[in-house]
């Protein structure tokens, strides 16, 4: 199915959109649940106040991205790599530098 330049409201249930491309599209608003987006590209978006709720990001790659603001909330941050550097790293070279304390 195509669809150009149109204003359409879809409701799509049980659905395989496999290998489906949308270029140029205003997804604002959208919810999506229990959908699979896995080895899905998502290249030059605008996904500014996006909430990720109980998703599995494992082996995710995130690249030249604006995380200003960004939370992060019981997240499993065991692995993860910034710049090279384990996470873990960072964190314990934090709490030396704060003299051993947790902060928060």
């Amino acid at each position: 199915m195509k669809l150009h330049r149109v204003t359409e409201t879809l409701d799509v249930t049980d659905a395989d959109l496999s290998g489906s491309r949308f270029n140029d599209a205003n997804l604002s608003g959208c919810r999506f649940n229990q959908v699979a987006f896995s080895s899905a590209h998502i290249n030059d978006s605008n996904l500014s106040g996006w909430q990720v709720t109980d998703a599995n990001l494992s082996g995710a790659m995130f690249r030249d991205l604006n995380l200003s603001g960004a939370t992060f909330t019981n997240c499993r941050l065991t692995g993860v790599l910034i710049d090279g550097v384990p996470l873990a790293d960072m964190f314990a070279a934090y709490r030396k530098a704060q003299g051993g304390e947790r902060g928060g």
